[in-house]
């Protein structure tokens, strides 16, 4: 399979089922058996995935990209042990970041819904327009792009989770920033934009926040 069919779907689901580490092997840059660039696609998606980790709290090195051609068997032995001695010292997820499992499957769970939106992101704003290795680790690592990443992620993942918290029952703007971690001032933000765009509604009765 192209590791370009490495969807951030796919990633982000392995680590929603509780796998420590995430690792992809594609074929060297630059020699893609299919003219399609596929292993580009997946080195972009890991840079993104990475971010995204890294926003909600997970280490970024639990995802791992490594290139090589279908004679180096020698070569995937040597990064696999690499990565599998690597992930062994992180412990198993959370541990390392603080974090338990349930709430890392919510925040997991918030990003992938996110996938859509970040796949549109990525073609309109996140685009490298030079297919060279130097090339996407310039642009990706950039302050420039880190700044960008957390002002279109940020909002949307708190919209993301609040979503997934009212889905369970309404609540209070209140209830949901404790929940959260979030400033009041900034769920209201929030809800006040979803209400405008039809996904939740407040009820009067009980004053709080439900889905429409």
């Amino acid at each position: 399979m192209c590791s370009g069919r490495v969807d951030l779907d796919f990633i982000l689901r392995a680590f929603s089922n509780g796998q420590d580490g995430v690792f992809i092997g594609g074929c060297k840059l630059g020699e893609c058996n299919y003219v399609t660039h596929g292993n580009f696609d997946a080195l972009a998606n890991t840079y993104l995935c990475k971010k995204i980790l890294e926003h909600i709290g997970l280490n970024p090195k639990r995802l791992r990209i490594d290139f090589m051609s279908g004679a180096d068997g020698n070569l995937l032995a040597e990064y696999s042990n690499d990565f599998s001695r690597q992930v062994k010292e992180m412990g198993p997820l959370g541990t390392s970041e603080g974090m338990d499992p349930t709430r890392i499957k919510f925040k997991l769970e918030a990003a992938r819904k996110l996938v859509p939106y970040m796949r549109l992101v990525e073609r309109e704003r996140l685009r490298v327009p030079v297919k060279s290795k130097q090339a996407y680790t310039d642009f990706f690592e950039s302050s420039g792009i880190n700044v960008l990443f957390d002002d279109i992620f940020s909002d949307k993942l708190a919209i993301s989770q609040i979503l997934l918290l009212l889905g369970e029952k309404p609540l209070s703007t209140g209830h949901i920033a404790e929940k959260l971690g979030l400033n009041p001032s900034d769920v209201s933000r929030h809800m006040i934009s979803s209400s405008r765009h039809g996904m939740v509604r407040y009820d009067t009765d009980s004053n709080c926040y439900a889905l429409a």
